[in-house]
């Protein structure tokens, strides 16, 4: 009976091994031809929030984004450095930041800074690490003590001049009045729709001459 027992520990123990080699080669897989640095663009959806923010924002046909964050990988493992409206400015998994996104039904698009550029990711990326913790800024206007995703990345960038700040607009491409969305978006607010104020968007962000699609992840 002992021998037995012994052999079932021994198989047990193979299978446990097999399976921490298998799940440390996806997670390999998943950051591996990822450089420190890279800009992680997520498909905006078609309704709702990421809708609106599409309708009023996208500027390529292959480009239609809502969400953005920039990628940081050290001894500690690979991160993506983002502002999100569930924890503020933030530092995440890049396992967790990719499932959350597919669980939400849209997929990540991966952008990297032309060779050129590449001397400034350091700068950025310390700069990122020193804003974590602020909260998100739900009203989309430009502040000191909260940041949305776009503006989040543009200030880790901006003493580079990486991309650029824009007058933003909220009308509706396919009607030239302002997006029904945003007029009550705004309302609820007490606020007036920030039409021609200095911002940025995901979109405007993946137009930026600087950066090149590399491929969908």
């Amino acid at each position: 009976m002992k021998p037995i027992l012994k052999r079932n520990n021994f198989f047990n123990l193979i299978i446990v091994f097999i399976f921490l080699i298998v799940f440390s080669g996806c997670k390999n897989s998943i950051s591996s031809g990822l450089k420190n640095g890279d800009l992680l663009f997520v498909t905006a959806k078609e309704t709702g929030l990421s809708g609106a923010i599409n309708n009023v924002t996208q500027k390529q046909k292959n480009a239609s984004f809502d969400h953005i964050g920039i990628l940081q990988k050290d001894k500690n493992g690979t991160f993506v450095l983002h502002a999100a409206p569930k924890g503020g400015s933030q530092k995440q998994n890049l396992h967790d930041f990719l499932k959350d996104q597919a669980d939400d039904g849209q997929k990540v698009v991966l952008y990297r800074l032309k060779p050129e550029f590449q001397k400034n990711i350091p700068d950025a990326i310390e700069k990122a690490n020193s804003m974590l913790g602020k909260p998100y800024n739900f009203n989309y206007i430009l502040e000191e003590n909260s940041y949305y995703c776009s503006d989040y990345i543009e200030r880790a960038f901006r003493k580079d001049h990486i991309f650029k700040l824009e007058p933003m607009t909220f009308i509706d491409p396919n009607t030239g009045n302002t997006n029904t969305f945003w007029e009550e978006f705004y309302a609820k607010k007490n606020l007036q729709v920030p039409e021609g104020k200095l911002g940025c968007n995901p979109n405007g962000l993946a137009a930026s001459d600087k950066i090149l699609r590399i491929k969908e992840l």
